[in-house]
């Protein structure tokens, strides 16, 4: 407000818009990844070996005081060898895998207008007051 000589002050006038805007932004982004794997191994070895001999003799002898004379003779030889081996192998497993991937995003806005008008009244000596609207 300013005061100029002659006693009149002069008043301020003053209208006009506001606009006011919120902008509000909000944003995720994740993912996940996981892997899993199980293997396993089975082996086992078996050898085994085998071996036989059997011998057997027999033998008869007769002699009969006449002169005749009998002989019998046997003899048998049994060998056997055997030989096994085994092996076995066996793996199996599982292997697995997950991705996942997730995103989000919020956004806000609001605005905001308003209008205004102010002023400050006008005052002359020995007149009425104006006021400005």
């Amino acid at each position: 407000m300013s005061d100029y000589d002659g006693g009149t002050d002069y008043g301020h006038v003053e209208t006009g818009e506001n606009h006011e805007a919120l902008d509000q932004l909000h944003q995720v982004n994740a993912s996940e990844a996981d892997h899993n794997s199980q293997f396993g191994v089975y082996e086992a070895d078996h050898a085994s070996a085998e071996n036989t001999s059997f011998d057997q003799g027999h033998h008869v002898e007769y002699s009969n005081p006449d002169g005749t004379h009998y002989e019998e003779s046997d003899y048998t030889s049994y060998d056997h060898s055997a030989a096994e081996s085994d092996h076995v192998f066996a793996a199996e497993g599982s292997e697995s895998s997950h991705t996942s991937e997730y995103s989000e995003l919020e956004a806000l806005q609001a605005r905001l207008d308003s209008t205004f008008a102010s002023a400050t009244e006008l005052h002359t000596d020995g007149g009425p007051a104006i006021a400005a609207g």
